[in-house]
């Protein structure tokens, strides 16, 4: 489930002697001491026994010379499997800015520090370790004056151990296709390259693949939070963050302090991962047509239709002509395909996008290029994050092996969703033919008084995590609050815009206090529109 980044932010010891004092002392659950899994959760415990004694000795953050100097890096120790704690370990890379114990409304007044505040802000595959910067934004400097921001690089990402299944080189395509409804040549074509694509993961990983899913992803936060000193942990995850955070509140309630889970993934077992890419893929064309309707309302500016159907023509115009002439011989359909579903996360977006399209109809490919072209600089990143977010959705739970399932469904699908379900199919379809053993997703239900109250945030219409998801996680654990935000759908609410969100996440981290029940946010305004004369790409 392509889960994008959200944005709101740019000694070792004796086993022996370790084993004596293990973090987190008994099994969380009756009968977890020797059911399954209970060799990785002794491992969980040797290793973060060991981090909690060695610490972070936090330094430069490597290849960040140009950073503010309140940004520290170190690193911590984790197993690669967690069956076998004293086997092959992996550094995982933490980025830490101290809290400024100040209060940024003025007065001088000090602000007792409450802790580590940790940040994953989703993926699979996206890093976290420039998060703690985000606190010299003004809707974060009251948490950093009470909290040290910590964000990590999560196994598997740059530089934590990072995976690989291809040269980066090849990773930005010539200019491509994306048809709404591809021909069976060009399917066969597609599951080739998917083919091709989960082979190269494994000879370039080894081994090491099976490794990398969401449950080793919970076992890893907590042991960053026994390296940071936290007996408790305070989380706040986005996106995916929600769905491995979720498995920590599940094998971890007692080493919670608060959660905040941020535009949810459906937890359900029997959606992790295929389902949850079906609906996901339905809710995009929703948020698709949002975004059509309000070039519509601004036809002023863009030209493009007073209408959302005359928005998706000039869509499919414009489609077309890549097809036959490539913008700057970097731009096809594809590429442009994708620059669009940007906006359909983040409304945000939705200015520059709408230039580009506009401006690229008119005669000028310079917007579109700019915003769609491949960038060879980023070209390793990219590569490392589709290679992680690959791995850890194929390992986490069964696919379907057979491509006439995925064929029948998403065919089916794409009548009524025709805007991303292929291209969400051609993302995810290397699940199909995956060479490494899959997990058995965890059921995560919580009950009264098993974990502290947590809170959860949602947009309405969000696309990539669907509100449904929230809603379901809102059943499972006991004791949870959620805040919606109304009739908007950008793709992760906390700290941005929305007074009432904030207001609600404040009083949570700073004060533990959630409301009584449920509660809605009035939508944030909807972004104005940019003339082409204002326009420049984000």
């Amino acid at each position: 489930m392509r889960a994008a980044v959200v944005h709101s932010a740019a000694g070792a010891l004796l086993l022996t002697a370790l084993a004596a004092a293990p973090a987190g002392g008994a099994p969380e659950r009756p009968g977890a001491a020797e059911g399954p899994g209970a060799a990785e959760r002794r491992g969980t415990e040797v290793a973060a026994a060991r981090a909690a004694a060695a610490g972070i000795s936090f330094g430069p953050c490597p290849g960040a010379a140009d950073l503010p100097g309140a940004l520290r890096c170190g690193t911590v120790t984790v197993p690669l499997d967690y069956a076998r704690p004293d086997g092959r370990q992996i550094r995982l890379t933490v980025g830490r800015v101290r809290a400024t114990g100040k209060d940024p409304r003025g007065g001088g007044r000090a602000v007792p520090r409450q802790g580590a505040l940790v940040y994953n802000p989703g993926g699979p595959g996206a890093s976290g370790l420039y998060f703690p910067l985000a606190g010299l934004l003004p809707e974060w400097k009251r948490l950093a004056a009470a909290y040290d921001l910590v964000g990590y690089a999560p196994r598997g990402v740059a530089p934590s151990a990072p995976l690989s299944c291809q040269d980066p080189e090849r990773f930005f395509p010539g200019p491509g296709p994306a048809p709404q409804q591809p021909s069976a040549s060009y399917k066969r074509q597609r599951v080739a390259q998917a083919r091709a694509y989960a082979r190269g993961c494994a000879e370039r990983s080894g081994d090491a693949l099976r490794h990398h899913h969401s449950l080793n992803n919970a076992r890893d936060l907590d042991v960053v939070r026994a390296a940071l000193g936290e007996k408790r942990l305070t989380f706040v995850g986005a996106s995916y963050g929600t769905y491995f955070g979720a498995l920590y509140a599940e094998l971890f309630p007692r080493h919670v302090r608060r959660m905040v889970f941020d535009s949810v993934v459906d937890p359900r077992p029997g959606r992790i991962w295929y389902r949850n890419n079906l609906a996901q893929s339905e809710a995009f064309e929703r948020r698709w047509a949002d975004f059509r309707a309000w070039i519509a309302a601004h036809d002023d500016v863009y030209g493009l239709g007073r209408t959302p159907g005359a928005v998706q023509r000039g869509y499919e115009a414009a489609s077309a002509r890549l097809s036959a002439r490539p913008a700057g011989g970097t731009v096809g359909p594809a590429q442009l395909q994708k620059m669009l579903l940007r906006a359909v996360y983040y409304d945000d977006q939705w200015p520059h996008r709408a230039h580009a399209l506009s401006a690229y109809l008119k005669g000028d490919p310079r917007p579109l290029i700019d915003l769609a072209g491949p960038r060879p600089e980023a070209a390793a990143e990219a590569e490392n994050a589709s290679a992680v977010y690959t791995a850890v959705e194929c390992n986490d739970a069964p696919w379907p092996t057979d491509f006439r399932v995925w064929d029948r469904d998403n065919t089916r699908l794409a009548r009524r969703a025709p805007f991303e379900t292929w291209e969400n199919v051609w993302t995810n379809l290397p699940c199909a033919y995956w060479p490494a053993p899959r997990q058995r997703p965890l059921e995560v239900r919580t009950g009264p008084g098993e974990l502290p109250p947590t809170l959860l945030l949602a947009g309405e219409r969000d696309g990539a995590t669907p509100y449904q998801g929230a809603l379901e996680l809102r059943r499972r654990l006991a004791g949870s609050v959620l805040v919606t935000e109304r009739g908007t759908g950008t793709h992760g609410v906390a700290a941005g815009p929305n007074a009432c969100v904030n207001g609600h996440l404040e009083a949570y981290l700073l004060e533990g206090r959630l409301p009584a029940r449920d509660a809605f946010c009035a939508p944030r305004p909807a972004p104005e529109p940019t003339s082409p004369s204002e326009s420049s790409a984000p």
